[in-house]
């Protein structure tokens, strides 16, 4: 068993024996390291104490800077909201005013229709006259002229009103633009008063690492400042052009209430003046007329006496007639050219001439008579064409035109 014991000997060797030199030695060492690790951390924990302080100033000093440029920035949004928002009040006015004459111009569209149609129906009576009352006269040109200048001014009106909606269309989508930028910077101003209202005590703070960065789709305060003064001037613009719009709507209904109620006076003083001479021609027609009559109660008188004058004559002439053939039977010489034949001879010529004479006048007179009755059916005819021209213009087309009303809208 010793060589046995021997072996296990030498696995467990002895510690090391160290001499006194390399014990103090190494305790000097352990010092040493423990002097170098402790003014380590001396001057780690002065450089932290400054690196607090100076963090500490400049947090707060990037946090009044951030309150001071968020203040800044409420600032600016407030005066361009407020000026968007004076510019928007401008605009609705306009669109408010500007609608109110695309009303006035709507109602005149509405009211000049029924002058047009009168005008019209006139025209469409007038077509009723008879014969030669049927003429071209200055009533039917000044009626012709008033569908003409209505018509006409209903065409400007329509155009008018489509340039009217189309600027009320540009002026809406101008307040679009004002509210939708009102409404955005109205947002940015209650996001950024939050903002500037949260301090380190607030509640409902968290950490945000995505949010922080610069959004690649954001715009530079000159592109904000520029996007807001070009809907401004775009406003200003179409609220400029909707009172000049409003200008040449007011004028145009104007010049075309003046132009209606120019060609009705014409008219009426055309219709006036022919009813007159219509009036007149009828009258004197009447006093012809009343001339023909008596004229043909006279002829008719004449031809009587005349008829009577030769009937007159019928006796006379037998009675000559009879002695000359009772006178023819005397005997032999007693057939005398006596003066009493001759007398008898001269009285049978004379009646008979005169009996010509008078049958000639009394043709003559039944000739007239004719001639008198055909102008007596002539100016009977003539009368009743007046008469019928009078009702259309005085009665048809008066009455019609009485209830033509020419409104300045």
């Amino acid at each position: 068993k010793l060589p046995q014991q021997q072996a296990m000997a030498k696995v467990v060797n002895p510690p090391p024996r160290y001499t006194h030199p390399e014990w103090t030695f190494s305790n000097n060492q352990k010092y040493r390291n423990a002097e170098l690790e402790r003014a380590a951390a001396e001057r780690l924990k002065a450089e932290s104490d400054r690196i607090i302080e100076e963090t500490a100033k400049k947090t707060a000093a990037a946090q009044a800077d951030v309150d001071k440029k968020l203040n800044q920035r409420l600032n600016d949004v407030k005066y361009w909201r407020e000026e968007v928002d004076e510019k928007l009040a401008g605009v609705s006015g306009e669109i408010d005013r500007l609608g109110a004459f695309i009303s006035r111009v709507d109602k005149a569209l509405e009211s000049y229709q029924e002058p047009l149609h009168i005008s019209q129906q006139c025209l469409i009576n007038r077509e009723g006259r008879i014969g030669i009352d049927l003429v071209h006269d200055d009533v039917q040109k000044e009626l012709l002229k008033e569908v003409e200048v209505n018509q006409g001014a209903q065409a400007l009106l329509l155009k008018t009103l489509e340039q009217a909606k189309e600027q009320l269309r540009l002026n809406r989508k101008a307040k679009y633009q004002l509210e939708k930028d009102i409404a955005d910077k109205r947002s940015a101003e209650q996001l950024d008063s939050h903002c500037v209202a949260l301090k380190g005590n607030s509640a409902g703070l968290g950490r945000s690492p995505c949010a922080v960065g610069i959004d690649s789709k954001s715009v530079s305060p000159e592109e904000w400042q520029e996007l807001s003064n070009r809907n401004i001037l775009e406003a200003e613009k179409q609220r400029q052009n909707s009172a000049h719009m409003c200008s040449i709507v007011d004028g145009i209904l104007q010049a075309v209430a003046n132009d209606l109620e120019k060609q009705k006076s014409c008219v009426d003083i055309a219709v006036k003046r022919r009813v007159a001479e219509t009036r007149d021609s009828k009258a004197k027609l009447e006093e012809h007329l009343a001339q023909v009559l008596a004229e043909v109660k006279d002829m008719e008188v004449n031809i009587d006496k005349l008829e009577s004058a030769i009937a007159e004559k019928e006796q006379p002439l037998k009675v000559a007639e009879t002695r000359l053939k009772v006178r023819g039977a005397r005997p032999n010489v007693e057939q005398c050219r006596d003066p009493a034949q001759f007398r008898l001879v001269e009285e049978v010529g004379g009646i008979q001439a005169s009996v010509e004479a008078l049958s000639q006048r009394l043709a003559a007179s039944r000739d007239s008579l004719k001639g008198l009755l055909r102008r007596q059916l002539d100016l009977e005819e003539e009368i009743q064409i007046k008469a019928n021209t009078l009702y259309i213009d005085e009665v048809q087309c008066g009455g019609l035109r009485g209830s033509i009303q020419i409104h300045s809208f």
